[in-house]
């Protein structure tokens, strides 16, 4: 993994980010394909959104 991505992770684990945030954050930054369409929620979507942008900016709105 590349140091953005460690970090970011890291961060989100001190934070304390809500779990489906981290792993659709996670998700979008790897590009994996997003869950199927029932197992999708806000959290996993707004993570997923941010982390395909490489964004940290909402992680303390997921905590």
């Amino acid at each position: 993994m590349d140091k953005t991505y460690y970090d970011a992770v890291t961060k989100m684990e001190e934070m304390n980010v809500q779990k489906e945030y981290k792993l659709g954050w996670m998700g979008g930054y790897l590009q994996n394909p997003m869950r199927e369409e029932q197992r999708v929620t806000e959290a996993y979507e707004a993570g997923y959104n941010d982390g395909g942008e490489k964004s940290a900016d909402n992680f303390s709105q997921w905590t």
